[in-house]
């Protein structure tokens, strides 16, 4: 016999992977504006980010209702608890992609300087596997694919800091530069936090599914 808060859990958990899917559309749409130079991609992440904070408002109010009328059980507790989590970590990786797409609107305007990006375009390529990964090891449960995801993000914070020294190296060969290089460091800096809120989500699916809180590195 399925208990009411089965239905309800499938409907939490359908809603914050629709959340998900908002959040790697409109990281999407952010990378592809700035690499392509097209301000009205970058223009359209706002717009894809206004869904993610609407469905933020209605995933904090199912897990309220689950919480004062069902009385979750342990099991059932630690996913409403990372279900609370996640859906915090998924707002704050909207905003950093209409930062991304800030940024990219400004870079654009200016007169072109011909910086080279390849390494946020490789950056983008691991965080983007990252939010995905992070995503499928929620909906397939799978605590392995979770620890997965942990393991990227050094390969993250090693771009961001060949992308800053790469960049402050540019700055101090021409000042000229110096606008639109530190933009493209902050690009960097906001990537780096989409993998850091992606390596949140995994830990969270790790504890859901197996009751482990590894933080801080505790097992």
């Amino acid at each position: 016999m399925e208990r009411t808060i089965d239905s309800q859990l499938e409907d939490l958990k359908k809603t914050i992977l629709e959340m998900g899917g908002f959040v790697e559309k409109a990281l999407a749409t952010a990378i592809d504006g700035f690499m392509k130079k097209d301000l009205s991609l970058l223009a359209s992440v706002h717009e894809i980010e206004k869904h993610v904070n609407e469905l933020q408002i209605k995933i904090d109010n199912l897990c309220l209702n689950i919480l004062a009328k069902q009385g979750p059980v342990a099991k059932d507790l630690r996913l409403i608890l990372s279900v609370i989590k996640i859906n915090t970590d998924l707002e704050r990786m909207g905003d950093q992609c209409v930062n991304i797409a800030y940024l990219g609107k400004d870079i654009i305007k200016r007169p072109p300087q011909n910086i080279p990006v390849t390494e946020i375009e490789r950056m983008a390529t691991v965080t983007r596997a990252m939010v995905k990964g992070s995503l499928d090891s929620f909906v397939r449960m799978d605590a392995v694919s979770a620890e997965k995801i942990l393991k990227m993000d050094d390969e993250v914070d090693t771009l961001k800091n060949d992308v800053t020294a790469s960049n402050i190296k540019m700055i101090k060969a021409d000042a000229s530069l110096t606008e639109t290089c530190l933009d493209i460091i902050q690009v960097a800096r906001n990537l780096e936090r989409l993998g850091d809120h992606s390596t949140n989500i995994a830990e969270d699916v790790i504890f859901a599914f197996t009751g482990k809180d590894i933080r801080h590195g505790t097992n």
